[in-house]
């Protein structure tokens, strides 16, 4: 009778773990501070599934993630020399994003785009125009933004900038959070 006893009280306490996380909410949260092809493909793909289960997603974009939403032009006026050098020297939307392994002089991402159009997988730009359309929910980190001297419409439409707060709630929402 023991035995009986233990197994109905792990079936319990099981039970109300899995109540608390239930409970928790219907969402994803990811934090996204690669500005790598492969690392942001990985991110959009993620989201898109999510969605389509019907889950809340937002993605906290931060540090050289923030290359990803970026628009491909934006004017540099009134910033400073350290500004305008950093803008300079990183990727100037997602079409120029590097990938993590074999960039090969920037011919890395070109390879793949092909290898994908081949394979007809879902592109990068097609990928994150989908998923905003499916309500996905983009945050740029607003400390990242002003140390690298980037402004809110230097960013794609339709994104919000937040601090860590609004991370935080996001997630403390989620029944999952992923990093990449």
């Amino acid at each position: 009778m023991s035995d009986e006893m233990a197994i109905n009280e792990k079936v319990q306490e099981l039970e109300q773990r899995l109540a608390k996380v239930e409970a928790k909410g219907n969402g994803l949260t990811m934090v996204l501070m690669s500005g790598d092809f492969d690392k942001a493909m990985a991110a959009f793909i993620i989201a898109n599934g999510a969605l389509a289960m019907g889950k809340n997603v937002t993605i906290f974009v931060t540090f050289w993630g923030i290359d990803v939403i970026k628009k491909a032009s934006f004017s540099t006026a009134g910033r400073g020399f350290l500004e305008k050098m950093v803008l300079w020297m990183r990727p100037k939307g997602w079409l120029k994003l590097p990938t993590s392994k074999m960039n090969f002089a920037g011919i890395g991402p070109k390879l793949f785009r092909y290898m994908m159009g081949k394979k007809n997988v879902e592109g990068l730009g097609s990928l994150m125009d989908m998923a905003m359309e499916f309500g996905l929910n983009i945050v740029a980190c607003q400390m990242s933004m002003d140390v690298m001297g980037i402004k809110k419409e230097d960013l794609l439409d339709g994104i919000e900038v937040g601090g860590v707060a609004a991370f935080l709630s996001e997630s403390y929402k989620s029944n999952t959070t992923l990093f990449i």
